[in-house]
């Protein structure tokens, strides 16, 4: 326990926690949308008559509510296809300083919507917005993994995953009648994701650069050393991790373009974990309930439907911490089978109540039980670790390619599910939850199968496994301890 508690300086946490600014943006814009959906729905629909004379169609409010979801995670799929140019150009955290200007203009169009009498302008904003979103949910674990020491590498990643859900909280607040939920005051609420973004440009530019971009990437080696020395606090730790990056610089290359990311054998084995955990992750309900979880009690007919919303952002808050403090204790494989596990008996069960609710109203109680759980089992494991895992399974050249492949598979997963789940549950009814479950069954047996415990290793050395491991099982390869 000493060791952990001399590795922590106010300079290593000032930097993870002005990272963390951006996720809390990020998160705020997810949460504050579900609640106020009527009244901006009718914003739309009032814009839309005093320009045409005319109601908009059910079936066009509909779509254009979808469109408005989801269009953020549009944007962020899109967004993440320049995260290694910058990473690779800027530095990781210049590179989040550059990209949180596109969350304060996202911010100030969809606050100037509402005086513009323009809907587009809403939809443009969460556009942009969406961009600064996948952008940074790849920069800031690319960061926050780089520097921090081993042995809380894992759990400090997961502070992303708090603010994230935390700024869900805050937003779903935000987004209640009784705060600024309100027809007057709907468009001040989402503006105030400007507080947390200006909050990271006065933190952020005193916390120093990754060392190991310094080192690996520019080959600055006193300039990595002194940003070590700031982080750590003391000579001998700082001594010890530049041998490890710099025996890590002399077995890799400079830079690994795309094609050879998804040509090279070693590279093979992580990117099919990293695209079944994060597919796995992202299409297993979660963000249904996210999006929509205000609806589906209102439809339910419960009373506070909007409360009980409150309850999920609170149950998801509650779990990230609690995954924040197992992360290195359990470890990553425990987190991620537990999770998935339990996500498909969550939706085994919200199939089964949502299919009896009409004839026995009394199972709503029980519904918002599952909701609970199901909230619990994403964030316990798959939901954090989802966003980080790449990071430590590819070596310094491609880690800003696996990240950008994270995040285009998050968001892409987040996009598809707010635009599908609308029409797949008039389609399917309480049966789209078996979808769901089915996902997370193929994400726990491929977790099972092949995924190899990362918890306390360096980066190098999980890179040298890959390397050592091509064409071999890695469920076979004693030196993961992937059983224990």
């Amino acid at each position: 326990m000493a060791s952990r508690e001399s590795q922590l300086t106010a300079t290593l946490l000032t930097s993870i926690l002005a990272a963390v600014f951006g996720s809390l943006q990020i998160g705020y814009h997810t949460g504050n949308v579900n609640a106020p959906a009527r009244i901006i729905e009718e914003f739309f629909n009032v814009t839309w008559r005093s320009r045409h004379n005319q109601s908009m169609p059910d079936h066009s409010l509909t779509f254009l509510w979808s469109l408005s979801v989801s269009i953020k995670d549009f944007g962020a799929l899109l967004g993440s296809l320049g995260v290694k140019c910058l990473a690779d150009s800027y530095g990781r955290r210049n590179s989040i300083l550059i990209v949180n200007a596109l969350s304060v203009v996202g911010a100030c169009l969809m606050f100037s919507s509402k005086a513009s009498e323009s809907f587009e302008v809403l939809i443009v904003g969460r556009l942009v917005f969406g961009l600064f979103c996948g952008l940074v949910m790849s920069l800031n674990p690319l960061y926050i993994q780089e520097v921090s020491p081993t042995n809380l590498r894992g759990a400090f990643a997961t502070l992303n995953q708090v603010s994230f859900a935390t700024g869900i909280l805050l937003g779903m607040l935000a987004g209640l009648e009784t705060v600024l939920g309100t027809e007057e005051s709907w468009a001040m609420m989402l503006s105030l994701s400007l507080i947390p973004a200006l909050l990271q440009y006065l933190s952020l530019p005193f916390c120093p650069e990754s060392p190991r971009y310094l080192l690996i990437n520019r080959g600055e080696e006193s300039q990595a050393e002194n940003a070590l020395l700031r982080l750590r606090g003391r000579s001998d730790k700082v001594f010890t991790e530049l041998e490890e990056m710099k025996e890590e610089a002399a077995r890799t290359q400079t830079g690994v373009t795309i094609k050879e990311f998804f040509m090279k054998r070693s590279y093979r084995q992580p990117i099919i974990i990293v695209l079944i955990v994060n597919l796995g992750s992202q299409l297993s309900g979660f963000n249904a309930i996210i999006n929509y979880s205000t609806k589906m009690f209102n439809q339910s007919r419960m009373d506070e439907a909007k409360y009980l919303t409150l309850g999920v952002g609170a149950v998801n808050v509650t779990f990230t911490l609690v995954a924040f403090f197992l992360m290195e204790r359990a470890g990553r494989r425990k987190l991620l089978l537990t999770g998935f596990i339990s996500l498909a008996a969550c939706n085994l069960l919200m199939t089964i109540t949502d299919s009896l609710l009409f004839m026995v109203p009394e199972l709503c109680s029980l519904q918002v039980l599952v909701v609970f759980f199901l909230i619990s089992a994403y964030e316990l494991g798959p939901g954090p670790i989802s966003w980080f895992i790449a990071a430590e399974l590819f070596d310094q050249p491609s880690r800003p390619t696996a990240m950008a492949f994270t995040s285009m598979l998050n968001w892409g997963g987040k996009f598809l599910l707010a635009l599908l789940f609308p029409p797949l549950l008039k389609v399917c009814g309480a049966y789209v939850y078996l979808l769901f479950m089915t996902v997370a069954i193929v994400a726990f047996t491929f977790t099972w199968l092949r995924l190899p415990e990362t918890k306390g290793r360096t980066f190098d050395d999980i890179a040298a496994e890959f390397r050592g491991a091509e064409g071999i099982p890695l469920h076979n390869k004693t030196g993961f301890n992937t059983f224990t």
